[in-house]
């Protein structure tokens, strides 16, 4: 009687809502993901981002990732380390805190996002004189 009704629709929605800690946070997190999805939290990177998943999801929706509250609406898949790529593309199903074979070198760098149209992108120049030269017209 109860999916007849549509009850059961409405106590996951208030599950839901709880789950994300309230009508505020949820319109948040909405705003923010457009999403409100419910899962598991499996570990948080050093960057403040969060890894969560839900088997009850299709395969390749059930893991997803929260960026951090302080990258606010700027943030995009370059700002996940590698390790953490891995686990969400399926090509291991430990994550990286719980994987014993992953391995740390001293000469191995910390990850960087991509910054191609920020302040901060790469930007080469040439010290050569250019062979064209662009057209300037008559005064």
């Amino acid at each position: 009687m109860e999916k007849f009704l549509g009850i059961d629709k409405l106590q996951t929605l208030i599950r839901t809502i709880r789950m994300h800690g309230g009508v505020l946070a949820s319109i948040r997190t909405l705003f923010r993901i457009d999403d409100l999805p419910i899962g598991t939290l499996i570990g948080e990177d050093k960057y403040g981002n969060k890894y969560y998943e839900n088997p009850a999801y299709f395969y390749g929706r059930n893991r997803w990732v929260v960026y951090s509250e302080k990258v606010g609406l700027n943030y995009d898949g370059s700002q996940v380390p590698a390790e953490w790529f891995g686990w969400l593309h399926y090509k291991t199903d430990l994550p990286p805190h719980l994987d014993p074979t992953r391995p740390k070198y001293k000469w191995m760098s910390d990850h960087t996002p991509n910054l191609s149209g920020t302040s901060k992108a790469y930007m080469p120049y040439s010290t050569t004189r250019t062979k064209i030269e662009g057209w300037q017209p008559p005064k």
